[in-house]
């Protein structure tokens, strides 16, 4: 296991060495699902099988509007996943619903006039003892906030979230308010200063809604005393201080997880 030596780029964000070195909102995100499963991923003895069709719609999308050439070269390097080999050719279903939601957002005035500022910036500090890293869509210092565009099947979906005891939105489901609150520190330790963070959404549907949406500071507040509360366990796995718990219910888990007694139906 290396020390923090690196400095982040784009060139190294996403690598291992990094991953090892930093924490993330995704990689906490991964061990709160299952901690057995996040720590074999992280040393390389596993990896889950994922559709990445979901991960590159979002990437389609925010490629195009972080710069042209970056877009076309996303696209050049995912040709194969994202075009029909067959009849009629072009872009597969999934990538013209991308197309759409570019489209809808370059309809929205306010969200254009929004989206001013730098793009993809990576941020990096210390929350609770543990370094972190992070990547904003766009980052307008001047002003004062940030953006990230996120794309969702349904705005207005709600399930049922047992942090809040309540059916709750896509925002609390997915971590997004863990996420900005994360941003809206590191932003903080930065620059000195507090940022206001503004969620993009954009739906898959036909037609594509979009909306800027402000989040609940009370919520938000809430998500990083929850983060507070469970980040020196989660480091402690991952430096080999203590022993990851199976979830008993993912990918990972139905694979390596041994019987070792009885299970009550209750459990279930």
């Amino acid at each position: 296991m290396t020390t923090k030596t690196i400095t982040l780029s784009d060139q190294n964000y996403y690598t291992n060495e990094a991953d090892w070195q930093y924490m993330s909102v995704s990689q906490y995100k991964q061990f709160r699902e299952c901690e057995a499963a996040a720590l074999a991923k992280l040393k390389g003895d596993w990896e889950p099988t994922s559709n990445p069709t979901a991960l590159l719609v979002g990437n389609y999308v925010h490629s195009y509007f972080e710069r042209p050439d970056i877009h076309d070269a996303f696209i050049e390097e995912n040709r194969e996943a994202m075009f029909s080999k067959r009849k009629p050719y072009g872009l597969l279903k999934d990538f013209q619903i991308a197309e759409r939601m570019i489209e809808r957002l370059e309809k929205e005035p306010a969200f254009m006039n929004l989206y001013q500022g730098e793009k993809e910036v990576i941020v990096t500090g210390e929350l609770y003892g543990v370094e972190w890293k992070g990547k904003i869509d766009c980052l307008n210092v001047e002003e004062g906030y940030f953006v990230d565009i996120k794309t969702t099947k349904d705005i207005h979906e709600r399930k049922w979230n047992a942090n809040y005891n309540e059916r709750a939105t896509f925002i609390e489901n997915y971590g997004y308010l863990l996420q900005m609150g994360v941003y809206k520190e590191l932003l903080k330790q930065q620059y000195g200063k507090e940022f206001v963070p503004i969620i993009a959404a954009v739906s898959k549907q036909t037609p594509s809604e979009a909306r800027l949406i402000t989040l609940d500071e009370d919520k938000m507040h809430f998500e990083m005393i929850l983060l507070e509360e469970n980040i020196e366990h989660i480091q402690q796995i991952k430096m080999g201080q203590e022993k990851p718990s199976y979830c008993g219910k993912c990918e990972y888990c139905r694979e390596y997880q041994r019987i070792n007694g009885f299970t009550s139906m209750d459990e279930l």
